[in-house]
């Protein structure tokens, strides 16, 4: 090919690509747009975000698992094409692995999760010398279990500590009725968690830049500190505290709390903790978070929907969220969430959706959507709402006289009661017009 014949051919192509841009230009190009990600809005982005994870790794588990049995099979192929004597025997051994298989996971789906997390449980209270019970501010009598109380004052070798944590929750004269009721039997400890505190890499690599932690952050720190380490004097050795509650009551919170770091792992979802998981808090006390306890199906709608994780999955969203929504009060109910009166659940549910714009396609309201939302609100760490205590106190089933005695010994109570004073001045909650007022279901 001569030069002129391709620089001919060049300049062809150089003008047609021209022409190719030009057009582009008066198109107007189309730039592929970028995954946004879920936005910091979301209700559940921490639980969104470990979903998405966890399917990732399973596709990725699965897809290896495939590629190893394909293997599998063309390696046996192969040695049968080799080996035609051996199809026998191999069917044999196929028919053995099948059998070995099913044996296998006949074992494993007998190994409930609710078996193993009762295990645990039944492993904290075991190793520990004091047990810290948390119970929710908003509903204190709904998150006690007395039969995990009962089993702890069985031998009365143990100690049994209430903690009030999310009192920031509640108004203050609810928080202080709640306080003088349950401290009749149990020594009790007002508290409110940390919930912005950061793992300990981030926290070194940031200290340069900002000012270190502030302690003012949680509440009621001062107090559970003393109050332990008061009882370790007395008891004149190290101590194993335990922390067990309901799921989403702030047990894990609590013991970030007090470590000043993010040890434990929390989120908005129930259940986190799966397992017992051991902080030495300093020499002379060691923290044991555990899992959280698993609500019998014989409570209540209510009860269930508030204190069961899987609840929403059992039951339905609807049901569920229903439940709570008739303990509730009506009107309070509309000026929290400012939507119109409603006679049942369904209208409340309607109007919320179209208060937070839950649609579905059509542009009817998603009042499954909303139901689910509505669950979330009220079993998460922000919104409001409050129970009474009952109006005249009575001892415990589980308990005697000599059992409270029992389980005050070894602490300075005097001192506890002046820091629980200091713990509710400091704490700025909510006016008791601006919260919702709560029917408790009793004990869980």
């Amino acid at each position: 090919m001569t030069c002129h014949k391709r620089y001919k051919i060049q300049k062809k192509v150089r003008e047609h690509h021209r022409k190719l841009r030009k057009e582009a230009k008066k198109r107007g190009r189309k730039k592929p747009r970028k995954d946004p990600g879920i936005p910091n809005s979301a209700p559940f982005k921490e639980a969104l975000l470990r979903e998405a994870e966890l399917r990732k790794q399973r596709l990725e588990e699965l897809k290896q698992q495939q590629k190893l049995e394909r293997q599998k099979e063309q390696d046996k192929k192969r040695k049968l094409e080799t080996n035609p004597g051996v199809e026998l025997s191999h069917k044999v051994l196929v028919k053995e692995e099948f059998g070995r298989s099913k044996a296998k996971k006949a074992k494993s789906s007998k190994q409930n999760p609710k078996k193993l997390y009762c295990q645990e449980l039944k492993k904290v209270i075991e190793a520990s010398d004091v047990v810290l019970e948390v119970l929710d501010a908003r509903d204190p009598l709904g998150c006690r279990c007395p039969q995990v109380e009962e089993a702890i004052v069985k031998g009365r070798q143990k100690r049994l500590v209430l903690v009030l944590n999310k009192s920031d929750l509640v108004p203050t004269e609810n928080l202080e009725n709640w306080l003088n009721y349950l401290k009749k039997e149990l020594p009790t400890v007002v508290f409110k968690a940390s919930t912005d505190l950061k793992d300990k890499g981030k926290r070194i690599k940031e200290r340069k830049k900002a000012a270190p932690f502030k302690t003012e952050v949680c509440v009621g720190k001062e107090g559970l500190w003393k109050l332990l380490g008061g009882f370790q004097e007395i008891y004149g050795k190290a101590i194993c505290v335990g922390v067990i509650g309901f799921p989403n009551v702030g047990k894990s919170s609590i013991i970030n709390s007090l470590k000043q770091e993010r040890i434990c792992n929390v989120g908005v979802s129930m259940g986190l903790t799966r397992c017992m998981q051991v902080v030495p808090l300093d020499k002379q006390i060691t923290l044991i978070d555990s899992p959280g306890f698993i609500a019998s199906p014989l409570n209540s709608a209510s009860a269930l929907a508030l204190r069961s994780p899987a609840s929403i999955e059992v039951i339905k969203p609807m049901e569920a969220a229903s439940a709570i929504l008739s303990h509730a009060d009506a009107r309070q109910v509309v000026l929290k969430f400012t939507v119109p009166d409603f006679e049942n659940s369904l209208e409340f549910f309607t109007s919320f959706a179209q208060r937070r714009g839950l649609h579905q396609k059509g542009g009817s309201p998603n009042v499954e959507g909303a139901a689910k939302l509505l669950w979330s609100e009220w079993t998460g760490a922000s919104l409001g709402y409050y129970c009474h205590p009952p109006t005249s106190w009575t001892l415990s089933s589980h308990f005697n006289e000599s059992i409270v005695t029992d389980m005050k010994w070894g602490f300075n109570l005097e001192e506890l009661e002046k820091n629980n004073a200091r713990s509710i001045q400091a704490i700025k909650g909510p006016r008791l017009a601006g919260s919702i007022l709560f029917q408790s279901s009793g004990l869980t």
